[in-house]
């Protein structure tokens, strides 16, 4: 607006109404989110058990967890080993759905609702039902396996085998992320596939060159979103395994609760929850900045 000019009666009213309008979301983005994430920050460089008033030490929570802590790096390790492994499986897994639920087949419509109603559920109430699942004796998954002849393992009973129970199920929820691959790969043109055929591609040519490049915006926002929701699994432990057994399922998320809320730490665990916030944020950026290099967006072109 040029210097000078006068604003109008209906534009300082407009104005007026603009700002009462927006005013519950910026009241609850400063009270719920922009406080708590200050507040936090602050914390992080106290000590604090809620009955007792802050104590400033600087930097002290973040020596003892990188230099006395073992749980801090162990709990680090099973996240990181849960992440390298489940999202790759889900990234696939949803991906087949996907492609196998894109193609014209009876009652495809059922099939699309029964593979993405998982996704939706409690997080608490899939935990107690997948802990029923990996009972290793009543559990529906070992009796399957003793159907066959092959002896199942304890599951979450077992250092061994809990970690690897929580990545079997983390397949449960990629009903979210098929439904986001079948709207992609119904926005592939049909057209790219037919000047293949003519071409005489197989199959197999046709996914690796057409489908799977022209949905890598899909694959980077799937991927996107499992890093940070995967970094922050907590549900699943807490129901099923509580971290054990003997911290084989320690996740991250848990490590920080059990500082906050049972050892009352309040002060520790938000510095627990600065560096994990720190960790996602450098490994986002990563995948951000490698996406030039594999992801194709329609329109572009390649150097």
């Amino acid at each position: 607006m040029a210097a000078g000019t006068k604003i109008t009666k209906g534009a300082r009213h407009e104005a007026i109404a603009f700002y009462l309008f927006i005013s519950p979301w910026v009241l609850g983005f400063i009270l719920l989110i922009l406080g708590p994430f200050i507040a936090s920050l602050v914390l992080s460089f106290s000590h604090y058990n809620i009955s007792q008033p802050i104590i400033w030490v600087g930097f002290d929570n973040y020596k003892k967890a990188f230099f006395n802590d073992p749980l801090f790096y162990h709990s680090l390790k099973i996240t990181f080993t849960y992440a390298l492994t489940s999202i790759p499986l889900r990234l696939v897994f949803g991906l087949v759905i996907a492609l196998i639920l894109n193609t014209k087949i009876r009652g495809i419509s059922f099939w699309r609702t029964a593979y993405y109603l998982p996704s939706v559920l409690s997080g608490v109430a899939v935990a107690v039902l997948w802990k029923l699942v990996f009972h290793p004796t009543n559990g529906i998954l070992n009796q399957m396996l003793g159907f066959i002849g092959i002896e199942g393992p304890r599951w979450l009973f077992d250092k061994d085998w809990a970690l690897s129970a929580l990545v079997i199920m983390s397949l449960w929820g990629v009903g979210g992320s098929m439904i986001i691959y079948l709207s992609s790969l119904q926005g592939i043109p049909t057209s790219l596939y037919e000047a293949a055929t003519i071409d005489g591609a197989n199959g197999w040519s046709k996914l690796w060159h057409i489908t799977i490049p022209m949905i890598t915006p899909v694959i980077f926002f799937n991927l996107i979103m499992g890093i940070i929701g995967t970094f922050q699994s907590f549900t699943n432990a807490f129901v099923m395994t509580q971290g054990g057994p003997q911290n084989a399922t320690l996740f991250y998320g848990l490590r920080l609760y059990f500082a906050a809320f049972r050892d009352v730490r309040m002060g520790y665990a938000s510095m627990l929850a600065w560096v994990l916030f720190i960790i996602i944020l450098i490994l986002t950026l990563a995948v951000v900045r490698s996406s030039s290099a594999w992801v194709y967006y329609e329109g572009t072109l390649r150097k």
